[in-house]
């Protein structure tokens, strides 16, 4: 019995569109997370997701799909009343959303979608341009972990390093030679084997200071911006630095150095002493981190409602603290009620580089900190040198 085969004409790419459409989906939603990382990286899921690598945070700018009525169309008829001449206007589109008259609307608002990100994703768009300022070479470079590069090939190794496309082509040129030209009959003085290298890595060290104002006058909102900014700050620094130690300081009238989970979980009260966190500061880097052998970064934040006659101490231990520093950064979280003389007002008297401010009055202006006080510029310019 003869054997029969039928050809089929089909169009075989309709079978890829729902995956076309899948990964045009996804480039929208990518493209959507960057147009609003200032707002999805404050989002309460993430900061207090207790390190779920999942998430779910809404995408304003990317809608729901569904159909639209344009109740501009009336009644649909196709012809005029006559009369017209060209040029004549017969009628506009009011823009979405826009109403019939004064008075509160009666139509439904606009479903936005909620996507499921992965930190990694967040991460890899916020932290792309940030890096360390002004870092340096210092007198104790530290050894890192080796790293192994392929650099030769040989004749004898391990045969999971073997080096499959140099081994036909000298399988090819054995048999060449012979007047066959093809591949095979594979024997031992065929076989080519990749070796690696162990490459010795020195890095230079670095320490973080994290102040951050517990006291009564720093409210749950003023709190969270700031473990906003330190969350992120926190895994910029791990995911890209490997020789970066973070010292946790809280304070209210006195400062005290305490675990990362205590910074970030415990709520104090009572006034405000920022002298207290810079002078502890001081006395950290005094004991454990010799600028000759570290870069040393402190970052403060605090609602800048510090005792009065506490500011010109702060003001003197900044200045003392600056020599011994890469980059200080001060953020001060300002209340829109709040109209009498802040610490900001005091330490902007100081001149010099090092100290980098930033006022925010939004919690979507914790990503302008980040990249004000993480500037790549900056660090390029100053030349730097990558931990």
């Amino acid at each position: 019995m003869d054997t029969q085969y039928s050809l089929s004409r089909e169009d075989w790419s309709l079978h890829r569109k729902g995956y076309l459409d899948q990964q045009r989906h996804q480039e929208k939603v990518r493209e959507a997370i960057k147009k609003n990382l200032p707002q999805i990286i404050t989002e309460e899921s993430i900061i207090m997701g207790k390190g779920k690598k999942v998430v779910r945070v809404p995408i304003r700018s990317l809608e729901e799909y569904h159909f639209r009525f344009n109740y501009n169309q009336g009644r649909n008829v196709g012809q005029g009343s006559g009369g017209t001449q060209k040029g004549t206007v017969i009628g506009r589109e009011a823009p979405d959303g826009a109403g019939k008259g004064p008075g509160a609307g009666d139509q439904p608002g606009v479903d936005y979608y909620e996507a499921e990100v992965t930190l990694e994703e967040v991460q890899e768009m916020l932290f792309r341009d940030l890096e360390l300022p002004n870092l340096q070479e210092k007198k104790k470079p530290i050894l890192a972990s080796p790293t192994y590069e392929f650099r030769d090939v040989r004749r004898k190794g391990l045969m999971g390093n073997l080096d499959k496309k140099r081994t036909l082509l000298e399988n090819l040129k054995r048999n060449a030679m012979k007047g066959k030209l093809f591949i095979g009959g594979i024997i031992p003085e065929d076989l080519r084997f990749k070796t690696w290298e162990e490459k010795m890595r020195y890095e230079t060290s670095a320490v973080v200071l994290a102040m951050m104002d517990t006291s009564g006058s720093m409210g749950t909102y003023e709190k969270y911006i700031a473990r906003t900014f330190f969350f992120w700050m926190v895994r910029f620094l791990r995911s890209k630095y490997q020789q970066v130690e973070i010292v946790f300081i809280a304070h209210h009238t006195q400062a005290r150095e305490v675990t990362e989970e205590e910074f970030f979980a415990k709520g104090e009260s009572g006034g405000t002493r920022c002298s207290s966190a810079y002078q502890l500061a001081l006395e950290i880097i005094d004991k454990r981190y010799p600028p000759a052998d570290y870069n040393i970064y402190p970052f403060h934040f605090t609602d800048g409602d510090n005792l009065p006659s506490d500011n010109e101490t702060c003001l003197e231990a900044v200045q003392l603290l600056l020599p011994k520093v890469n980059l200080l950064g001060y953020g001060e979280i300002v209340n829109p009620y709040y109209r009498t003389s802040t610490l900001m007002n005091v330490l902007k008297r100081i001149k010099d580089e090092r100290l980098v401010t930033v006022a925010i009055k939004d919690k979507s202006e914790v990503y302008q900190a980040l990249r004000q006080f993480f500037a790549g510029a900056r660090g390029r310019e100053s030349g730097g040198t990558r931990i």
